[in-house]
C-alpha cells in the first residue's frame, strides 16, 4: 500500500469513527436510521474527506476541526448517491458493491434516509461538538447548503437528467458537471478558507476544489468507459447506455484524456503558491487523475 492509500484510509476511518460516534448519540432503533447508517457507511474512500483536510493543512487547522466539517460533507454526499440512484433518478441497483438503499429498503425510506442525512450535515456544523465561533459556523453552513440544492448537486443532477439523450457543447457539459460533482469538493477546499477567516482565499480556493471535481468527474466517466466494474462495484459502460451528456460523448477518448492532464497541471500551478502545505492536495489530484476504480 502506497503513502497516500495509507493516508487516505486513516482520514476515511477517522471520519467513520466521527460519524459513527455522532450517530450513537441518535439513540434510534428503527429502519429508517438503519437505511440512513447503511448509505453512509457504505465503504468509498472518501476522497472528499481527504480533500477537506488536505485543504485545511494549508493554514495549520487542528485536524479534529476537519474531520467534523468532512462529515458533514459525507453526510451530503452520501444523500446525493442514495438519491442518484433512485428508479425516477439514475436507476443503479448497487453502488460500491452492494445493493443501493432503495434496493434493500425501498424507494420510500431511501428518499427518507437521504433527506435525513443533508439535514445532520448542518446539524453537525451547527453543533456544539464543533469548537467554531458562530460566524464562522453561520458561513460554513450557507456555503454548504448553496452547493447542495439547486446552485450545485440538485441542480446539476436535474441537469444531468434532462441531458440525457441529447447532444451537449463543452461549456454545457462542463457547467452541469461543475453543479453536480464540483461544487462539494469546492466546499471541501473553501471551507478551510471560512474557518481559517481568510476572505481573501475562499475564491480562489473554490475554484481549485471546483477544477479538482471536474477532474474526478471526468476520471469517472472514463472508468465507465473502460474500468473494471468488480473494482468499480457496480456495471461499467452505462453512460452510453443512459445517453448520459458527457465530455468523452464530445470529444472521444483522446481529447478527454488530454482535457484531464492539462486540468490536472492546471491545478498544481494554482497550488504551487502554498509551498509544502499543499502536498495532500497535490497527492489527491494526482490520485484521481490515475485512479481505477
Amino acid at each position: 500500500m502506497s503513502t497516500f492509500d495509507t493516508d487516505i484510509k486513516l482520514v476515511a476511518d477517522k471520519t467513520d469513527q466521527y460519524l459513527k460516534s455522532y450517530f450513537s448519540q441518535q439513540k434510534q432503533n428503527n429502519e429508517l436510521f438503519e437505511a440512513m447508517g447503511y448509505g453512509l457507511f457504505a465503504g468509498g474512500k472518501k476522497i472528499r474527506s481527504y480533500l477537506t483536510v488536505a485543504a485545511f493543512d494549508l493554514f495549520d487547522i487542528k485536524e479534529e476541526t476537519a474531520i467534523a466539517v468532512a462529515a458533514a460533507i459525507e453526510c451530503v454526499h452520501s444523500y446525493s448517491l442514495i438519491h442518484d440512484d433512485l428508479p425516477s433518478m439514475d436507476n443503479d441497483d448497487f453502488r460500491r458493491g452492494k445493493e443501493s438503499t432503495h434496493k434493500k429498503f425501498g424507494e420510500s425510506t431511501a428518499i427518507l434516509a437521504g433527506n435525513s442525512l443533508l439535514t445532520i450535515a448542518f446539524e453537525i456544523l451547527t453543533s456544539n461538538h464543533l469548537n467554531l465561533d458562530k460566524e464562522v459556523k453561520s458561513d460554513l453552513v450557507f456555503a454548504l447548503a448553496s452547493c447542495s440544492g439547486h446552485l450545485g448537486i440538485a441542480g446539476g443532477q436535474f441537469l444531468d437528467l434532462s441531458f440525457e439523450g441529447k447532444a451537449q457543447d463543452e461549456k454545457t457539459i462542463i457547467h452541469m458537471q461543475n453543479k453536480k460533482t464540483g461544487e462539494l469538493m469546492g466546499f471541501c477546499t473553501e471551507a478551510a478558507a471560512i474557518v481559517a477567516k481568510k476572505n481573501n482565499d475562499r475564491e480562489e480556493l473554490k475554484k481549485i476544489g471546483l477544477d479538482i471535481g471536474l477532474l474526478f468527474q471526468i476520471a469517472d466517466d472514463l472508468l465507465d468507459v473502460y474500468g473494471d466494474q468488480n473494482k468499480l462495484g457496480k456495471p461499467s459502460k452505462q453512460d452510453d447506455k443512459k445517453g448520459k451528456a458527457t465530455l468523452i460523448a464530445t470529444f472521444g477518448l483522446d481529447k478527454t484524456n488530454v482535457l484531464a492532464n492539462e486540468l490536472h497541471d492546471k491545478i498544481k500551478q494554482s497550488l504551487e503558491k502554498y509551498g509544502t502545505k499543499a502536498n495532500r492536495l497535490l497527492s489527491s489530484a494526482e490520485f484521481i487523475l490515475k485512479r481505477d476504480h
